[in-house]
């Protein structure tokens, strides 16, 4: 069964891996009051419990010997665990695979990267804050109170930032199809590319937001995909990291300007030369979006 991002809605049946944790216990919660529909969590060692009236199984194949609809797991598991948890949930079907830990070693994300994309399944992440579809679920740990149903897609390599800009949308009331954290690592799941191509036909979505900041060439190659397929939406950019010294790391791994690549006028530059609207302030987002006539 093939299932992708905009396929995500309330019905949709969710695990947590991790859940009895701290931090899976605060999300899961966080997440069941958003609308969330959390039918089971795993921890190993910890099966026959339950947290938030959710039932605990010690293996991601126990839970879906009672749940075999759960599509979407949401990781909470430490980082010296996270592999085998990732190695099972994508063994088990599971389809998308939201990774919240951090300090994953790289070549583990690229070995289970590879994997996925030969499974059939997707990893957001790691080092996500997650996605949302406003309205519909919240997989991860994205504040739900800063979005607001609407047509306007967020995709991001930053947390704090997806936040921001989409509480300038939210009380511009501009409102947004989904939210997507691709991750702050050098080797992530998904990139702007895969988002955007999955959001290409999505009827409920009028424009793109990116969210880049400096370090790889995620947006360089973005620029590429939107000239060489002709895309069709209108896509408004944020670089974060303008003022970086380069060869100087910034923030987290994957933020890191190395011999002439990855800075922020680099970026903004191929965005500008394939079309994009480049923002230099989180706050002008929604003022290019209405100059565009994307929203009213």
């Amino acid at each position: 069964m093939m299932v992708t991002l905009v396929d995500l809605s309330k019905e949709t049946e969710v695990l947590v891996q991790g859940i009895t944790g701290r931090e899976g216990r605060f999300h899961t919660k966080a997440m069941l009051d958003y609308g969330t529909n959390i039918v089971a969590g795993v921890t190993p060692g910890k099966g026959g419990a339950s947290v938030h009236g959710v039932p605990v199984y010690d293996s991601v194949e126990e839970a879906l010997e009672d749940f075999p609809n759960i599509v979407a797991s949401v990781v909470f598991v430490p980082a010296r665990y996270v592999y085998e948890a990732i190695l099972e949930s994508i063994s088990a079907g599971i389809k998308i695979i939201t990774v919240i830990t951090e300090h994953i070693p790289v070549h583990d994300t690229a070995k289970l990267v590879r994997y996925a994309e030969l499974m059939g399944s997707t990893i957001i992440g790691p080092n996500t804050p997650g996605l949302i579809v406003p309205g519909e679920l919240k997989l991860g740990i994205m504040p739900g109170r800063v979005f607001k149903k609407g047509n306007i897609a967020v995709i991001s390599r930053s947390g704090t930032l997806t936040y921001e800009i989409a509480y300038a949308l939210t009380v511009s009331n501009m409102g947004q199809s989904i939210a997507v954290g691709i991750g702050g690592d050098p080797i992530t799941g998904l990139t702007f590319i895969d988002v955007a191509e999955t959001l290409r036909n999505h009827e409920e979505t009028k424009a793109i937001v990116i969210i880049g900041e400096i370090g790889g060439d995620l947006e360089e190659r973005f620029a590429e995909y939107i000239v060489e397929t002709a895309y069709p939406k209108p896509v408004i950019a944020y670089i974060a990291g303008r003022t970086a010294p380069p060869e100087k790391r910034m923030g987290h791994a994957g933020a890191i300007i190395s011999r002439g690549r990855g800075d922020a006028e680099t970026k903004i530059k191929s965005l500008i030369e394939a079309g994009v609207k480049v923002a230099e302030t989180p706050s002008q987002v929604p003022a290019i979006l209405r100059r565009l006539k994307v929203v009213e």
